[in-house]
């Protein structure tokens, strides 16, 4: 790739230009993947910032980004291409009123790039101005596992087959992001063919820098108590933990509100930023909150 960064530290400057706070092994993992062509398989919990690695990556290198949202029941015709229907048949009408047609001729016509529907896939595979974009399949382990079989011949030679026009191959190839929560276990086929990181929760510190990338306006203050309060959630027995994307949109509905300092009554108005689920809100309702506060206020003392 002609425009990849040339080491990790690049890696890790370039993603921080996007507010993106990169450690050195995620950095190190993401070179490699740039370096060597090689797609990139990260997973770990919603909201640690997996989607957003493509994204960060996309702005970086100039590079277009395309998303395939991965769901249960997807397959080829939602992901790689589609003919337009409506469009050939009208175009079979219009030749029935016309004399004189080719029936052969209709038939190479019908099954054209003019009749074709690009899906994601096939839209990775094709000529990009400004260079391969960034293809991000995203929450793969919502698929089924027939889907995945029919990614293997995309991971490997960065190649599409369409019937009835033939193998597209890409000129070059796209940069791969595959995420995946682990709702379910992705095969093992897959995940050979691609770099593999687990993304995890982030230390404090970590956490810091990039509450501070993202929500700047945020006093440190208010930014700890924030942090320290989401890291504590994360140790009680919840269905959903919070995720870093949790504890930046949470310190944002706190800014909206001119929040000073967290309290009880705070914490039991804003509890829908942080959690998504009603059993885990009820948890934290009454004096569990002021609890979990005042541990909190306690370590940052």
């Amino acid at each position: 790739m002609t425009n990849a960064p040339k080491s990790i530290e690049a890696v890790q400057a370039m993603l921080a230009e996007q507010d993106y706070v990169c450690g050195r092994a995620l950095g190190t993992v993401v070179f490699l993947a740039l370096t060597l062509g090689r797609p990139l398989f990260l997973e770990g919990e919603a909201g640690v910032g997996k989607t957003e690695i493509a994204k960060a990556l996309a702005a970086g290198l100039g590079r277009r980004l395309i998303r395939l949202q991965c769901y249960e029941g997807l397959d080829a015709s939602s992901a790689v291409y589609e003919w337009n229907f409506p469009a050939q048949m009208v175009a079979i009408r219009s030749a029935e009123v016309t004399e004189g047609t080719d029936r052969d001729a209709l038939t190479d016509e019908l099954f054209s790039d003019r009749f074709l529907i690009r899906r994601p896939l096939l839209e990775a595979m094709s000529p990009q101005a400004g260079g391969a974009p960034v293809l991000l399949i995203d929450e793969l382990d919502r698929t089924d596992e027939p889907f995945e079989a029919f990614l293997l011949e995309a991971l490997s030679d960065f190649q599409v087959t369409i019937p009835e026009l033939g193998t597209v191959k890409a000129p070059e190839p796209p940069i791969v992001i595959v995420t995946s929560n682990r709702t379910r276990e992705v095969h093992d086929a897959l995940k050979r063919r691609c770099l593999y990181h687990w993304v995890d929760y982030p230390d404090f510190d970590r956490e810091m820098e990039i509450l501070t990338a993202r929500a700047p306006e945020a006093s440190e203050k208010l930014s700890r108590e924030v942090l320290a309060f989401v890291q504590k959630l994360r140790t009680e027995d919840l269905f959903k933990r919070p995720g870093v994307a949790e504890t930046i949109d949470w310190a944002k509905c706190l800014l909206a509100l001119d929040v000073i300092d967290l309290s009880p009554d705070v914490i039991a108005d804003t509890l829908g930023a942080i959690l998504k689920y009603q059993d885990d809100i009820q948890k934290l309702q009454g004096s569990e909150a002021k609890r979990l506060l005042d541990e909190v206020r306690g370590e940052i003392a």
